[in-house]
């Protein structure tokens, strides 16, 4: 074919073939790849994963014509928004201080020691939010008794005290998980927290060690910020990043606003709390106020989990993505997970915030449903397995952890008794 022809003939043509081309040879050079995997190669942990979860050898394949970080980030909502509500069977959990929280659980059959999974949702979510659904339908394909956590306010229940939640804190998830094992204390149970939701989940893990092991056979978390201060700062980033914060910053507000009644009369300025711009001034207007913190800087070095993994004594898988706006991939703990025998991190090339679409035509379920599919099915079905994978976390972190095991913090908000 006699090209230069053509280009005059057609250059319109010619120059979108060319633009075509090199965005498909970019998709595929930079966007198709096989996930990498964080874990130490000789660990009992990784062994089990690289044999149950066969996704790991496989490429993932964002969606060609939505593989940019923001793209996957907002259009999964839209597109897992397609999900009906589910009917959950809603348990309201009195807490110790006065608070409340809802459970909503997802039955299948009525065997007491059928295996469970507790699930905690993220910033502003709840039990109908997508990436919950998405999650809850996959574990029920699997025969898996399912609880949402709802964090207080959340779900449709109406704060009962002065006290929200915030990253560093799992005062209220331990009373759960001690409430789910006294209803069913022989039935094996999983944690899965996802973004925020994974970081109440991560500092569990971290601040009640034995304890934690001695509830949980394995927990995973999605997309989580590891590092709080490279999270923040890559969220401040003008442009699309500033929007997304802005707008997660102003649902805040709103559920404050929502809240005002019970919050009204503390040591916080809800009108200044109220005109925060930023995830960040909202941070340091109220949640670090309210949950005793110095200043925002203190409360996110206590929410930090990328320098604790040594501290963690139950097997955690995380699934991350490497352009994920709320964790770009430098604050990962890819090689402190390297060095870990039950802390294992998958990062894919793409997929966003909460995304992981793949595939021309995304349908309900995506990449990271697959991966939670092959994951539970794997635990839930070598539990003999699994206690060799947990015995050798329990030697690696008494191996390499602090001396003493460290207790949650005392989080009652101050002037609140």
């Amino acid at each position: 074919m006699d090209w230069i022809s053509l280009y005059w003939d057609s250059p319109k043509m010619v120059l979108g073939l060319t633009i075509g081309a090199g965005l498909l040879v970019y998709y595929l050079v930079e966007a198709v790849k096989r996930p990498l995997l964080a874990c130490r190669p000789d660990s009992s942990w990784r062994t089990f994963l690289e044999k149950n979860l066969n996704i790991l050898q496989e490429r993932y394949w964002p969606t060609p014509w939505c593989y940019e970080s923001r793209c996957q980030t907002i259009l999964a909502s839209v597109l897992r928004s397609r999900i009906p509500d589910i009917e959950y069977r809603r348990e309201i959990l009195q807490l110790k201080d006065g608070g409340e929280v809802c459970l909503d659980w997802l039955d299948v059959g009525d065997d007491p020691d059928k295996p469970s999974i507790i699930i905690l949702p993220g910033l502003t979510g709840s039990s109908q939010s997508e990436y919950i659904k998405s999650f809850i339908l996959t574990a029920q394909e699997i025969g898996i008794r399912c609880v949402v956590f709802n964090h207080r306010g959340r779900g449709g229940l109406e704060l009962k005290t002065a006290r929200t939640y915030c990253a560093a804190n799992s005062d209220d998830l331990e009373e759960a998980i001690l409430h789910i094992k006294s209803l069913y204390p022989n039935a094996p149970l999983m944690a899965t927290g996802i973004s925020l939701g994974g970081m109440i989940l991560g500092n569990y893990l971290v601040t009640r060690r034995e304890k934690a092991a001695e509830y949980l056979v394995s927990a995973m978390v999605l997309s989580i910020p590891w590092n709080v201060f490279v999270g923040t700062e890559s969220l401040e980033r003008p442009l699309w990043n500033l929007l997304l914060n802005r707008h997660l910053a102003g649902c805040l507000c709103n559920s404050i606003r929502n809240m005002r009644k019970q919050l009204e009369g503390y040591d916080w300025d809800l009108d200044h709390v109220m005109q925060s711009k930023t995830i960040r001034e909202f941070d340091s207007r109220f949640t670090a106020i309210q949950f005793g913190f110095r200043d925002v800087e203190d409360y996110y070095r206590s929410a930090c989990l990328h320098d604790k993994l040594d501290e963690i004594k139950v097997p955690l898988l995380c699934l991350s993505a490497a352009d994920d706006p709320f964790q770009p991939i430098e604050g990962i703990p890819i090689e402190a997970a390297n060095k870990s025998s039950h802390v294992a991190i998958v990062v894919t090339a793409r997929g966003g915030h909460i995304g992981f679409m793949e595939g021309i035509l995304p349908t309900n379920t995506y990449y990271s449903d697959r991966l939670y599919g092959q994951l539970i099915r794997g635990i839930f079905s070598s539990l003999g397995e699994m206690k060799e994978v947990q015995e050798e976390a329990t030697r690696f972190a008494g191996e390499n952890g602090p001396a003493t095991n460290r207790e949650g913090p005392s989080v009652l908000t101050p002037g609140i008794p």
